[in-house]
């Protein structure tokens, strides 16, 4: 089987390092740091290492500073039966590459000595080692369960990888020292002829501090920020990241790369102009500028093979592509495009309502798209005053109660649901036949050709899905939507025809919406006394809420939103210190 692995970011909060100068105030990094993630990352790399066939499903955490592969790859500790070495030579060379020696509490990175047997527990496994000796010769190597103790099995060599990716050699860290040194008595000359004398004394505190941490236990806090002289790059020069670790030849997939492609244009800006102000108060050394994400064009010269995925490409991965575009139009369901029909604005909520019950009279859901959160409102309360059940969705409906409603839409609990952007709230419901919008004649963002073609695709799950565009006229995203929607009809009905194939809604039981949207049950528990929480079922479901919440947070911590994901992270505590 191939190796299939994870690489995102592994923060569930993180506060960056920073100096707000108007009120003289310095913010210290706060991390959390998720302890499976970062298993997940570690095993990423290592799987690189080791083997050709991996899959590695990664964020824009990929274009972020690593570690040098080369360091990486060359101090791990390769272990075979029959091989000569001291036990203290292992242990010294585990602790080279950040393991810690712990008898006590055995977990993820420590290793512990009993006599001659020395079980390590990497940083990227689930599993132990056991080693055994007989003199200074390895005996034994065995994989076993951390709990029991008991063997798992019997192996005839290892390699064990770094518990950190930013590591380096005894002898090129003696050099970035040295390196960090000399820039330190630079930096430290320019800010005293300047007359910045506080810069100068806080930058030489913190930097001495580091470098005698770096002697002492080869580690520091914020060490990434010292990456240019560890690695030996040159000012300017990019820094290592995960797609260095890709053999020449990988294949890289961009998913809804007309997302993702602008997200990873505007990383480096974002983290530039923090770092700047830290270097020139004294915080930091002008290298830890160095430390940062790759520019696009750096990003591009690593790219071998890349395969753009999207409904909706932008003008870059068009341009690239040269017209070679490979369409997947036809679905394994028999599904096609809905139809898209104009009508006129006048009379357009009395249309709606004759529409909706037309649906509700069959059993479907229907999604009404308006240009404001205040159109939402007001026709969320006259649709529900003739009778309707009909809720709203908008961006300031946290994550638990979005799931919630859409929990609810989707088990009939209500039947219509009104929305302004319902783009990014993964709507993809075969319940729904009707995708109403409102204004589609309004030519702005939420009026484009790319948003008007992701809102006439949440109607394409259900096989008497239909598109109304309410308009006096027809823009020209609009007839670019209509027609590109009528061309691939045309396509699958042709394909449906030859091969017999009747469109088909794929409709999921009671029990699998509710088993896919557990979490919405959560919600209760927030606002229910501590001794509800004691019943089992009550109980889970707070776990399940912590659960959500925490990828909430590290989410949240990705799109650098921190005061979000602050707020997300006080929550969690909350929860977790309730009985």
């Amino acid at each position: 089987h191939n190796a299939v692995e994870y690489f995102i970011s592994y923060y569930d909060y993180y506060q960056p390092e920073a100096y707000i100068p108007s009120t003289d105030t310095y913010i210290e990094k706060d991390t959390s740091i998720n302890d499976e993630i970062d298993r997940l990352r570690l095993r990423a790399t290592s799987a690189l290492m080791e083997r050709d066939d991996v899959i590695i499903v990664a964020s824009v955490s990929c274009i972020y500073g690593l570690g040098s592969p080369e360091d990486y790859e060359g101090l791990l500790l390769f272990l075979e039966r029959g091989q000569h070495m001291e036990r203290d030579e292992i242990l010294a060379r585990l602790v080279d590459i950040h393991y810690t020696r712990n008898d006590l509490d055995f977990s993820r990175g420590t290793f512990r000595v009993r006599g001659d047997v020395v079980e390590i527990f990497p940083a990227y496994e689930e599993q132990a080692l056991r080693v055994e000796l007989f003199g200074d010769e390895i005996d034994s190597i065995a994989v076993i369960d951390t709990l029991t103790g008991e063997i798992v099995d019997e192996l005839e060599r290892v390699a064990i990888y770094p518990a950190k990716h930013f590591v380096t050699t005894a002898s090129k860290l003696e050099r970035a020292i040295l390196s960090i040194r000399q820039e330190l008595q630079e930096r430290l000359a320019e800010f005293r002829s300047q007359g910045k004398l506080l810069e100068a004394q806080r930058l030489e505190m913190r930097t001495n501090f580091d470098i005698e941490m770096m002697m002492e236990i080869g580690y520091c806090p914020g060490i990434e920020n010292y990456s240019r002289h560890l690695s030996g790059r040159k000012p300017g020069e990019r820094p290592y990241t995960l797609l260095d670790y890709f053999p020449k030849d990988y294949l890289m997939f961009i998913d809804e790369s007309h997302v993702t492609i602008p997200q990873i244009r505007g990383m480096y800006r974002g983290d530039r102009s923090r770092k700047e102000v830290l270097v020139e108060y004294g915080f930091r050394l002008p290298s830890a500028l160095d430390n940062r994400p790759l520019y696009f064009e750096e990003f591009e010269s690593l790219i071998n093979q890349v395969i753009f995925v999207s409904a909706t490409p932008g003008e870059y991965e068009l341009e690239k592509c040269r017209g070679v575009i490979v369409e997947q139009i036809i679905r394994p369901t028999g599904l096609m495009e809905p139809e898209i029909e104009v009508r006129p604005v006048k009379g357009q909520i009395d249309d709606l309502i004759a529409q909706i019950r037309e649906r509700v009279a069959r059993g479907e859901r229907v999604l009404v798209t308006t240009l404001t959160k205040r159109m939402a409102e007001d026709l969320t309360d006259y649709l529900a005053g003739v009778g309707i059940r009909v809720r709203y969705l908008h961006s300031e409906i946290d994550a638990i109660n979005r799931v919630e409603i859409l929990r609810d839409l989707r088990l009939a609990n209500f039947d219509v649901l009104v929305g302004i952007n319902l783009l990014r709230e993964g709507l993809d419901l075969p319940e729904v036949s009707l995708v109403a919008v409102l204004d589609a004649d309004k030519e702005g963002f939420l009026r484009s050709e790319k948003s008007l073609m992701q809102i006439a695709g949440r109607a394409a799950r259900n096989a008497a899905g239909k598109v109304i565009l309410y308009a006096d006229e027809i823009t020209q995203s609009m007839q670019k939507v209509i027609d590109e929607c009528n061309r691939r009809r045309k396509i699958q009905q042709r394909y449906n025809e030859e091969h017999g194939i009747t469109p088909k809604t794929i409709y999921k039981s009671v029990e699998d919406v509710l088993g896919a949207t557990r979490v919405a049950d959560a919600n209760v528990v927030k606002w229910e006394k501590k001794s509800s929480l004691r019943r089992p079922s009550q109980k889970m479901a707070r776990e399940e809420l912590i659960e959500w919440l925490e990828r909430e947070m590290q989410q949240a911590a990705e799109r650098l939103e921190f005061e979000k994901a602050a707020e997300l992270r006080d929550e969690i505590k909350q929860l977790k210190n309730r009985s």
